[in-house]
């Protein structure tokens, strides 16, 4: 019975991602690789790197993932070793509150940090009060070089709890006698951290940082909000419009592609399984260390700044949607609740939320149906393709959502395989779909790992005294890890409601708009557009603070096994 289980979970996983995995990345490969004659070449191929205007988009999208890699990671490190190593006030709440960034996708806090930065935003306005700047000459910071940096910015403040999350979980499973061991050696302080602590940390690092690569690599929204065009995900955006026509979305669609999964291998496959032999069980339980007062007080302040920093594009957006007036000073100079008004009432808000309700719950029953068929597969059966049912379902994080949209959007054309699923026409299944194949690995994760803690002796008992398989699984296995069921459940529902790309690239109605293409559409709009686009993502924002907060509970220090590789 677990045998024949465990074969047609492989064989509906295989004909699942045939279908909306595998064959729009064939429709991707196909447009760019072959000719209309149905000849391959790499003409196309080429010349995306021979055009200086292709050639600067995909050199500006890998600068930005350096970046914003790099400044995601100085400040997740030190983060994740004061968190582990020392103890400081109130460090259970900041614990919990350091990753309230990851909540929003970081496109709303280009609202934010568009104001605060802005020719006349909050920061100008602060340095024209001081006397430090000239009020008939302010400096536009988002001009320029200036949005470059913007993004990257942001995508560091919103992303850098993956990687302090897998910091955190890195550190937590280090054995404290081998470090005690390279003290008593006289291997202290710097040097002990990058010869010892560093080294057996990397694996965690490298998978956090990968995933953060690869986001912003392929961040859609952000380059969008700041109308930063000179870059790949933007190009690929804007030529949507001749995918009909014209290879080269396609071959820019195929790099991105083939980086990101040269990334993905290099981090599974290589860093993955460089894990340095430690013993199985630790002699003892590391304990914080006590510091002085000042020193407890600096880590507390060190987080405190930390979060407020993170926060303040989306604090900032809060502030835009309460204001009626909000030029040329530190401060909106009127305050008003007209926007959550209209919001309420507007075209496009109201059937927006509907949507993200309705596409977001449909994926997660269905991850959730997959994915503990999955897990029970990987964990409690010998299936010799176990190993490679598991891959499958994590190969979504190595394949961005824009890669994904656009082979979906492929595959729909000219009466292509799934043509009638048009989403010119109506969307709603093709979106589903798309949340449930991106957002499937955080319920297999989180399944996994309630498996792997909840010993197989529960359910042999029941079956030894005649409870079948099925029923034994229903009734014992899933009540146990019904925590970490729910802890990936509400992830993926966080991360559906607020999905950019396949948002952005396959609602094409405005009946059909999710929330995050309402957001997009309003601040484009003249007069109270970006007010009432703020309305929507503090609502957002509520939204998935809550869910993030109740998985945190959930899961514990296991929240970090989400967002490894």
């Amino acid at each position: 019975m677990t045998k024949q289980f465990a074969i047609g979970t492989f064989a509906i996983m295989l004909a699942f991602f045939a279908c909306f995995f595998i064959w729009p990345i064939v429709q991707i490969l196909q447009g760019g690789f072959f000719d209309q004659d149905g000849n391959f070449t790499l003409a196309f191929f080429i010349e995306v790197f021979q055009n200086p205007i292709y050639l600067e988009g995909l050199l500006n999208a890998f600068l930005l993932a350096i970046l914003s890699t790099a400044l995601a990671l100085l400040l997740a490190l030190p983060l994740a070793f004061v968190f582990d190593r020392f103890a400081f006030p109130g460090k259970k709440l900041l614990g919990g509150l350091i990753i309230l960034p990851i909540m929003l996708p970081p496109f709303v806090g280009a609202i934010g940090l568009r104001q605060l930065l802005g020719q006349f935003g909050m920061v100008n306005s602060f340095l024209i009060d001081l006397g430090w700047m000239n009020a008939n000459h302010p400096i536009d910071w988002l001009s320029g070089d200036g949005r470059f940096y913007g993004v990257a910015i942001l995508n560091a403040l919103s992303l850098y709890p993956i990687l302090y999350l897998n910091a955190q979980a890195s550190l937590a499973n280090i054995d404290p006698a081998m470090e005690e061991a390279a003290e008593n050696l006289g291997c202290r302080g710097w040097k002990k951290f990058f010869t010892i602590t560093l080294p057996l940390m990397r694996p965690g690092l490298f998978a956090g940082g990968t995933i953060v690569f690869i986001w912003a690599f392929t961040e859609l929204g952000t380059p969008l909000m700041f109308d930063y065009t000179r870059v790949t995900p933007v190009q690929i955006f804007n030529g949507i419009k001749d995918i009909g026509g014209n290879p080269f979305p396609y071959a820019l669609v195929g790099v991105m592609l083939i980086t990101s999964i040269i990334l993905y291998s290099l981090g599974k496959g290589l860093f993955g399984r460089q894990n340095f032999a430690m013993m199985a069980k630790a002699s003892h339980v590391a304990q914080p260390k006590e510091l002085s007062a000042v020193g407890r007080w600096a880590c507390t302040g060190f987080f405190m700044a930390t979060i407020v920093i993170a926060m303040l594009p989306h604090l900032t957006v809060i502030g835009i949607s309460f204001s009626s007036d909000w030029y040329q000073t530190i401060l909106p100079a009127h305050w008003t609740l007209e926007h959550y008004e209209v919001a309420l009432g507007h075209q496009l808000t109201v059937p927006a939320i509907q949507n993200s309700l309705l596409y977001s719950s449909v994926a997660v029953v269905a991850n959730v149906t997959l994915g503990i068929a999955i897990a029970y597969v990987i964990v409690r059966t010998k299936l010799p393709g176990r190993g490679a049912l598991d891959a499958m379902a994590m190969l979504p994080l190595a394949v961005p959502g824009l890669v994904m949209a656009f082979g979906y959007l492929s595959m729909s054309q000219e009466g292509k395989f799934f043509g009638f699923l048009n989403p010119t026409e109506n969307p709603t299944v093709l979106l589903i779909i798309a949340y449930a194949v991106r957002k499937l690995p955080f319920v297999v994760r989180s399944a996994v790992a309630g498996l792997q803690q909840t010993s197989v002796t529960y359910e042999e008992a029941a079956q030894n005294l005649g409870c079948p398989p099925l029923r034994s699984a229903l009734q014992i296995t899933i009540p146990l890890i019904m925590a970490n069921l729910l802890a990936g459940a509400l992830l993926a529902f966080s991360q559906c409601m607020l999905e950019v790309s396949d948002s952005l690239i396959l609602a094409q109605k405005m009946q059909y708009y999710p929330i995050t293409k309402a957001i997009y559409e309003l601040m484009g709009f003249l007069g109270s557009g970006r007010y009432l686009a703020s309305a929507l993502g503090v609502w957002a924002m509520i939204f998935l603070g809550v869910t993030i907060v109740g998985a945190s509970l959930l899961l514990g220090k296991k929240l970090g096994a989400i967002f490894r590789l």
